[in-house]
């Protein structure tokens, strides 16, 4: 399910979509994000969340429980963007801003799974987000192709390292700030 709000001529800030975001009621089992100014709502399948936790369990390797967060938002650059990403890794000394989110400048690794329903929006415009954020590691694991998308070295805006990594061989992350060596090998497949 989309909300857009591209028919909006002028919007002077965020505060008139974050008061519409904050104020609707999300079903349980979905996701809600704001991409590019229109809110995004999709059910969270099993696959989904198998996929996340195995992320969430080998990032707490490295990563105290209070830094490593799964569809919180975060505000990120470009139109209207406050994405609950798959799973966030942040850095030390990471701190929440004035509004009392977390700030994207803090992260040091995004994962998104993908969804039949928003998969575009994670190889496009919150590629390109994280991309401009400066964002050291995006990890697009994908289910239906059985594989990974790595994403490092950002620079301009755009991903210069583009690697493709097939389930069940081992994603080396260890040359990165992440510094770990991620295993696909239990990664379902839909």
């Amino acid at each position: 399910m989309t909300i857009e709000l591209t028919d909006r001529t002028e919007m002077a800030n965020s505060s008139e979509l974050d008061d519409m975001f904050e104020q609707m009621h999300i079903p349980e089992g979905y996701k809600a994000e704001i991409v590019e100014g229109t809110i995004y709502m999709a059910p969270q399948r099993s696959t989904h969340w198998e996929t996340i936790a195995d992320i969430y369990e080998q990032l707490r390797t490295r990563y105290p429980r209070k830094r490593v967060l799964s569809d919180v938002r975060i505000d990120f650059p470009g139109g209207l963007n406050g994405f609950a990403s798959d799973v966030v890794a942040l850095g030390e000394g990471c701190a929440k801003d004035e509004r009392g989110r977390w700030r994207y400048q803090d992260i040091d690794f995004v994962a998104e799974v993908i969804s039949e329903s928003t998969g575009k929006n994670d190889y496009g415009p919150k590629k390109t987000a994280y991309a401009l954020a400066e964002v050291p590691v995006y990890v697009i694991a994908d289910p239906y192709l059985g594989r990974c998308r790595v994403f490092t070295d950002p620079q301009d805006g755009e991903y210069k390292i583009d690697l493709t990594v097939a389930y069940g061989r081992p994603v080396d992350l260890t040359h990165t700030v992440a510094g770990i060596t991620l295993s696909t090998e239990e990664f379902p497949r839909d």
